[in-house]
């Protein structure tokens, strides 16, 4: 019965490192899509969403298996609880990517008001964050884990300098208050996407430490 749980946490365990590097990607080609105003690919992201929704019900499905046959003790629970919580947050990830991509149609036949600069940024710094989670996860590391719940203000900060810049740009040109608030919303996006990242972070603390952790 251990061996098969242990087997079968660590199936799970591939399919979250796999579904975590597909993250990683979309967030990589919805950026690549807004910058290059590719309607395509924006069009392939938001298509692609439908194998992230199956990759969290497979695993939920998964764990819901394991503790309904293979007798898991407190540790196990915690484990597959949080694996729970993660995949949940991985998919809201990829579901704010899709949003991104709907935004990057509307503005594809637009001239941009600002050249976009703090934008891709703010991804890449978002798109480091997510694959520490998967790193800090596949190692139960909870210092790194912590180091990221600290370090989302980072992202914070880049939010606030596009709101910031996006805010003077309305005042200038009320025309062009539309475009700035997809471009708002899309910030938006990338900042609850931090949020998301942290909350799986904290996660691996829980299932390490067994306490819900607060960052300072």
């Amino acid at each position: 019965m251990r061996i098969g749980l242990e087997n079968n946490l660590n199936s799970i365990n591939v399919e979250i490192i796999r579904m975590g590097t597909l993250v990683e990607k979309a967030i990589e080609e919805t950026i690549e899509a807004l910058i290059h105003q590719d309607e395509e690919l924006a069009r392939k992201i938001i298509k692609g969403d439908d194998r992230f929704d199956a990759m969290e019900l497979d695993i939920e499905n998964r764990c819901i298996t394991a503790i309904a046959t293979q007798q898991p003790v407190a540790s196990d629970l915690r484990s597959l609880f949080s694996i729970v919580k993660i995949v949940t947050d991985l998919e809201r990830i990829a579901d704010h990517c899709q949003d991104i991509s709907k935004l990057t149609i509307n503005l594809a036949e637009k001239v941009y008001v600002k050249p976009l600069i703090d934008i891709p940024k703010m991804a890449e710094e978002v798109r480091k964050m997510i694959k520490m989670t998967i790193d800090c996860y596949i190692d139960q590391d909870v210092s790194k884990a912590k180091y990221i719940c600290k370090n989302d203000d980072v992202v914070d900060a880049y939010f606030k300098t596009i709101f910031d810049d996006l805010e003077l740009v309305m005042r200038e040109k009320p025309d062009e208050i539309k475009q700035c608030m997809d471009f708002l919303m899309i910030g938006k996006y990338l900042e609850r996407m931090a949020d998301h990242a942290t909350n799986i972070a904290e996660w691996v603390i829980f299932t390490v430490e067994g306490e819900h952790y607060a960052a300072d």
